[in-house]
């Protein structure tokens, strides 16, 4: 039996709800504003007392102040008192390069060096199609002057800057090459790709060492794969030990090559929202794989082993790595200096976020302190290396059960304890 309401008793409800829904607003607006408020006199308070140093110091202080210094140094401080460990703040000079830096190219010569024992500058990496390059400069060669300045150990690191500069201008160097002094070349530096992969093929599987990802990353692992497929290869090992991470964007474009149509990576912000940041298309690259890490490989380049796994297309060796899953964005001021904060949680695919906690390889394999001298060199030899020795032998076992028409990929070698898969397991 239906009963009905008087009109009286509608008109008293839709007040209650009202007069609730007006209460309820109420509490979250004044709430809001009792934030704000304390927001501002916590901001007023720190002007305040910013106000009164700048008061007694320009009033007292015997000496000269340099402005320029003075307000980097102030912007530096208020960076380093939010407690963010990857925050930074950059001057004009420093954003600069640091757009060098993600770009993946930079101006100069265009060789990697050290400082050798002699105390000479001795070129460790030529560029391609880099100004040394055409010279004829060579790995192994000593850099014995730059311009009028003697490379010394005192002053290495003065004559490392100085092969730096503007596109256009020239600098000349005096060579040391198999044993005997040159004379002075003259070379204009120019902007150069800074190699950040590099591929070799041996025994059927393509070796790929990614240094970094930067924004000409994903155009050179585009070359290597297809290289590695043109060459025969039939596996694929990623070396990302020692690769402090760079860019979502390049990362995203990297593993877009290689994973099956779906999500890569996605953000969750302070007000707690996710969004994704980047998915893959169908296109993907059906070989065989595995991921070598170890404690240095961190942030982007976690992502990177954290993603194949996910999406079970290899297997991680190494030991675990850094454990960084927080996301910086660099902002510009109006002077041209910036601030690098931290504004994120990235996430891998599927498993959770690994900051704090690191990716945890399938294999945990360790280097002794001798091999692990030899890797940060670039000279531990890959039958030596025992990390690379067991990727090798799982990704053997891979094409030979792909080749036998099993799909798993995820078969246990010969020898070697599986630790347990990803960061999905430590967390």
């Amino acid at each position: 039996m239906n009963k009905k309401v008087s009109l009286g008793t509608a008109v008293t409800l839709m007040a209650i709800a009202a007069a609730l829904a007006v209460a309820i607003t109420m509490v979250y607006s004044i709430r809001t504003f009792n934030d704000k408020l304390y927001n501002i006199k916590e901001r007023e308070a720190t002007y305040e007392k910013l106000s009164q140093i700048d008061k007694i110091v320009r009033s007292e202080y015997y000496g000269n102040i340099d402005e320029k210094y003075l307000m980097d140094s102030i912007a530096r401080g208020y960076i380093q008192g939010i407690s963010d460990r990857y925050a930074l703040y950059l001057t004009a000079e420093q954003y600069q390069q640091q757009l060098e830096n993600v770009e993946g190219k930079k101006v100069g010569i265009g060789i990697d060096t050290v400082c050798d024992t002699s105390g000479y500058m001795l070129v460790t990496e030529v560029y391609p199609e880099s100004a040394a390059d055409i010279a004829g400069i060579s790995e192994g060669d000593l850099i014995l002057q730059v311009g009028e300045l003697e490379v010394t150990t005192q002053t290495y690191e003065e004559a490392r800057e100085a092969l730096e500069g503007e596109a256009g201008t020239k600098i000349s160097v005096v060579l040391r090459q198999d044993n005997e002094d040159q004379e002075p070349i003259e070379l204009t530096r120019r902007k150069v790709e800074i190699p950040s992969v590099y591929m070799e093929v041996a025994d059927g599987i393509a070796y790929i060492q990614i240094t970094e990802f930067a924004d000409a990353t994903a155009n050179q692992f585009a070359r290597a794969i297809e290289n590695a497929s043109r060459e025969g290869a039939e596996g694929l090992i990623f070396d990302v030990r020692g690769n402090p991470g760079g860019t979502i964007d390049s990362v995203s474009q990297v593993l877009d090559r290689l994973l099956p149509e779906g999500d890569i990576v996605s953000a969750t912000y302070r007000n707690g929202e996710t969004k994704v940041l980047a998915t893959s298309d169908e296109r993907e690259v059906n070989m065989p794989m595995a991921v070598v890490v170890n404690e240095k490989t961190a942030s982007a380049a976690e992502l990177f082993a954290q993603a194949i796994w996910d999406y079970e297309k290899g297997q991680v060796v190494g030991v675990t790595t850094y454990g960084k899953g927080l996301m910086q964005t660099i902002y510009r001021l109006d002077d041209g200096s910036a601030l690098d904060i931290t504004v994120a949680k990235y996430n891998p695919p599927k498993s959770p976020n690994f900051d704090g906690i690191g990716v945890v390889p399938d294999y945990e394999v360790k280097l002794t302190a001798d091999q692990a001298q030899l890797l940060s060199e670039g000279s531990l030899d890959r039958d030596s290396d025992p990390q690379m020795r067991k990727a090798k032998e799982l990704v053997n076992a891979a094409i030979l059960a792909k080749n036998s028409g099993s799909s798993n990929v995820r078969q246990e070698g010969e020898s070697g304890e599986a630790s347990g898969g990803s960061s999905s397991a430590a967390s």
